[in-house]
């Protein structure tokens, strides 16, 4: 009989992917826009996070579900069905995103540099490319698992850079309660909290997870091996959501706790200074490794989702420094004339939730088709619940959408 150990053991040797796709929750454009949020906004929009980070939850598992059950990934899955036009259209967008979601790691990193080096944004942005192309090259040349343990070192050492000061300075909790209650108050609330969506449901992970999890489980058949897979599979995304959740509401609640009230609250820099004027030289160190930690790890995977998209939709690979080189220009473009680089960031996370329909709706359809997942097609309850999560973002986007026209 096997022991309650091996078992444990057995199943933590499946986790990972989850864990590198869970490095998009927890990226430079998460720690912008939650900080804007809790410094504008004080616990106003804590319900977003929770929010997104559920839905998040729900959105991975049926990523990592397609890629494990039919052994292709989501571009793939769409190559397949698509006319050509249309295939290059749709890939067209996801590349758009995907250079939103470079410029926002590369920025984050060049930020990070700065604070703790003293470097200039434009040194800082081109040195986290050249070590985020180090870590790509990890998973070209070491293979995938090399590649999952690398990004989970970075995972934690963001959780302890973020979490830390909240130890020191616990928020309110009648203002943690009242933020669970869903509202607005205006309309720049709204466009905060797309851009919050936009960082937690981000549309290029959701292709990358059933890569991962086709390269690391896909095409078994069905029976006890499969659900053995999927059990384990919702164990990696719940322990790894649970984790990249509770980083973004540690930086909501910082924000909330130690920039309410302060004029020069909306970058990350100044978040970074008032951490260190109210817990110390210590947290603040530990935040600005944490936010290196973010850029690194999360260009890394965003330039592989990108490679991924390409793949499977075209069928096409390019060496992957001409991918890498190609990503990064329009971020270096960004420090080299001079834009602000917090407000660019919260700028990249409202272009990413514009591309979330375009991953979140096929793979929805996907997922509910008893021809393609056979007896893992969703439930009637899970299929509402996907539905319900596209509508809500759709509409939300359609809300952003109007108001920046209006304005």
């Amino acid at each position: 009989m096997v022991s309650l150990a091996s078992r444990v053991r057995s199943r933590v040797t499946l986790l990972g992917p989850a864990f590198v796709a869970a490095i998009a929750y927890v990226d430079p454009g998460n720690v912008a826009t939650n900080s804007q949020a809790g410094a504008q906004f004080g616990y106003l929009l804590v319900w977003v996070v929770v929010v997104s980070n559920v839905m998040a939850g729900l959105v991975q598992f049926l990523s990592a579900k397609l890629g494990l059950v039919t052994g292709q990934s989501l571009p793939e899955q769409l190559r397949d069905r698509m006319p050509g036009p249309v295939r290059l259209a749709y890939w067209a967008q996801a590349e758009v995103v995907a250079v939103a979601t470079d410029l926002a790691e590369v920025l984050g990193g060049a930020i990070a540099l700065q604070i703790l080096f003293g470097l200039p944004l434009l040194l800082g942005g081109l040195i986290t490319g050249v070590v985020s192309t180090v870590l790509l090259a990890v998973q070209d040349r070491a293979g995938q698992k090399p590649f999952e343990r690398v990004i989970t070192g970075l995972l934690l050492v963001i959780a302890i850079g973020f979490l830390a000061g909240l130890v020191l300075a616990p928020p309110s909790p009648s203002g943690v309660l009242g933020g669970l209650v869903p509202r607005f108050a205006g309309s720049e609330s709204v466009l905060i909290a797309a851009g919050m969506l936009g960082a937690t449901v981000m549309p290029h992970v959701v292709y990358l997870h059933s890569a991962l999890a086709r390269d690391r489980f896909g095409g078994t058949e069905p029976g006890p091996v499969r659900r053995r897979l999927l059990g384990a599979t919702k164990l990696d995304v719940g322990v790894a959501m649970v984790l990249a959740g509770a980083v973004n509401l540690a930086m909501v609640l910082l924000a909330a706790t130690s920039l309410r009230g302060r004029t020069d609250g909306d970058t990350i820099t100044s978040v970074h200074s008032a951490v260190g004027d109210a817990l110390g030289g210590g947290v603040a160190l530990l935040f600005a490794f944490g936010l290196l930690a973010s850029g690194l790890a999360s260009t890394s995977v965003g330039c592989y989702a990108g490679a991924v998209v390409m793949d499977g939709l075209l069928r096409k690979r390019i060496p992957l420094l001409a991918r890498r080189v190609v990503t990064l220009l329009p971020a270096i473009a960004a420090l080299v004339i001079g834009l602000d680089p917090t407000r660019a960031l919260v700028v990249s996370q409202v272009v990413l939730s514009f591309g979330i329909p375009f991953a979140l709706i096929p793979l929805v359809v996907l997922t509910s088709l008893r021809s393609v997942m056979g007896e893992s097609v969703n439930s009637r309850l899970t299929t509402v619940l996907a539905t319900l999560i596209a509508t809500v973002v759709v509409g939300l986007n359609a809300v952003v959408i109007y108001q920046t026209l209006s304005s």
